[in-house]
């Protein structure tokens, strides 16, 4: 019996240091949630608190440290973080500026920021690097008018005809009133030549989406022509025509039945390249994202503020344009030891915007690229090398697509029905990238690295913790941790 008792206790023990802590971070005074926040657990490990303030630590781990820009930094254990019911306040960085600078007069930034041009050869590296990262992509789209009608079809009986678009009005009701959200995470090793070569090997990756609620474009219009098609004659193949241009040659309902299903597999060098694209916003390569900001040309800056990170001075320094084609405004944290970039956010000016298409009268075709917004961290190695910590980017659009579609039959009597779509709405994309360590490479590594071509993901319909449990990741939203699919 006293073996048995010993032995129960040995396992809940085991279980309680096996389980995961989730808190909070909140500012001690507003009680408001504070984001962004780097928890370090270790000199090479750590996460970040994610938009709620939220993040989810081992209970193995020993003491971490909180830092976060603007406030005292804090060191607890995780029965630290269970006493303080697992919220966690922050107080207020006391502001000694005054105390720092005898003169009334705020630092220049102009010449902030030349000192920060001067380092960046010696604050950042660049080139032949190993990250380890978590990546997190998350899509949204709003349909805010769809309409499908079977406009001509003499060879079609009324009847069907009538079902036919009643089905449709259906589809378009479904669509609109559907909350279309898909979460992809991956999780790898990310190596990088320079700013136009990288490879990537992927370790886990999953998909979080709602199946019936995949509501793509491409899968719209399959939809909507698998409807047309049920009120044809399914004994026949047809060609669909969508102006001048022939889409598909042979179609039929029954193809359908004979497609491969949809493998649950990401393109590695999609991924790559994607995670190339928010990553060289860190970089200060010619033309790049920082360094169009850093153009003295292009933007105009003003110091704001100072506050202590990790009790390091902090210059605040806000930039707006300068001129017609400079698009963002936001701050730029400056270290007053290093003169380093530390933190940016950004967003569009006023009513500037991204690439915009307008051809809704010739090709039925209009888009603009309406919101592009992002927040970038370093963090400083034992070299004094700064490297990135999180990257976010969401960018969003408008869009409209009219489309006059034919479907011909592949017969002697080429009977014709006309069916034409319209579809309008907005979509809204957030990229989060979290790096959880770093080290230096050398190009003989760097080429013996191989890249798959495909990885699969586990397809999931509602989120499953477990999966990454004990792994450095960005918090899930409660959002995400809401959602459930069919």
């Amino acid at each position: 019996m006293k073996l048995k008792i010993t032995l129960i206790i040995l396992l809940v023990s085991l279980n309680a240091i096996s389980q995961n802590i989730t808190a909070q971070l909140i500012d001690k005074n507003t009680k408001t949630p504070i984001p962004y926040a780097t928890i370090k657990t270790g000199n090479n490990s750590g996460m970040i608190s994610n938009d709620e303030g939220y993040f989810t630590i081992g209970a193995k781990n020993q003491n971490l440290k909180i830092s976060c820009m603007g406030y005292q930094s804090k060191t607890l254990s995780p029965l630290d973080i269970k006493t303080l019911n697992y919220t966690i306040e922050l107080e207020e960085a006391i502001n000694q500026l005054g105390e720092i600078y005898i003169s009334n007069k705020n630092p220049n930034a102009d010449s902030i920021i030349y000192k920060v041009k001067l380092q960046l050869s010696v604050n950042y590296s660049s080139a032949l690097n190993k990250h380890h990262i978590f990546k997190r992509d998350t899509d949204y789209a709003d349909f805010t008018n769809l309409e499908f009608e079977i406009e001509k079809a003499s060879h079609v009986k009324k009847r069907n005809l009538e079902s036919a678009n009643n089905s449709l009005k259906v589809l378009s009701k479904t669509i609109k009133e559907s909350d279309m959200v898909n979460f992809r995470d991956f999780k790898g090793e990310f190596y990088t030549l320079n700013q136009d070569s990288s490879k990537l090997v992927v370790q886990k990756a999953t998909s979080l989406l709602d199946a019936k609620n995949d509501f793509s474009f491409e899968q719209i219009q399959e939809k909507a022509q698998n409807i047309v098609l049920k009120y044809l004659d399914s004994t026949k193949t047809y060609k669909l025509k969508s102006g001048l241009f022939k889409i598909e040659d042979s179609l039929s309902l029954k193809n359908e039945d004979h497609q491969e299903k949809h493998k649950q597999e990401y393109d590695v060098p999609l991924l790559n390249k994607s995670t190339r694209i928010v990553l060289n916003q860190t970089k200060f390569f010619e033309d790049s994202f920082l360094s169009t900001i850093l153009n003295t040309n292009l933007y105009e800056y003003t110091y704001t503020d100072a506050v202590f990170n990790a009790n390091e001075l902090t210059h605040i320094i806000a930039f707006t344009p300068k001129k017609g084609k400079a698009k963002y405004t936001g701050q730029l944290y400056v270290s007053e030891d290093t003169y380093a970039i530390t933190q940016m956010h950004y967003k569009y000016y006023k009513n500037r915007h991204g690439q915009k298409v307008n051809l809704k009268f010739v090709l039925g075709v209009k888009y603009i690229e309406n919101i592009s917004e992002g927040t970038l961290l370093f963090e400083r190695d034992s070299n004094n090398v700064y490297y990135p910590k999180y990257l976010k980017r969401t960018s969003g659009s408008y869009f409209y697509v009219k489309r006059d579609v034919k479907f011909i039959e592949n017969s002697r009597d080429k009977n014709k029905v006309s069916f034409s779509f319209k579809i309008e709405g907005n979509n809204r994309n957030k990229e989060e990238l979290l790096f959880t360590s770093h080290s230096k490479l050398n190009l003989e590594e760097f080429k013996s690295i191989k890249q798959d071509s495909v990885v699969p993901y586990k397809q999931l319909n509602k989120f499953e913790k477990t999966l990454w449990d004990n792994e450095q990741i960005i918090e899930p939203t409660l959002e995400m941790k809401a959602f459930k699919g069919d």
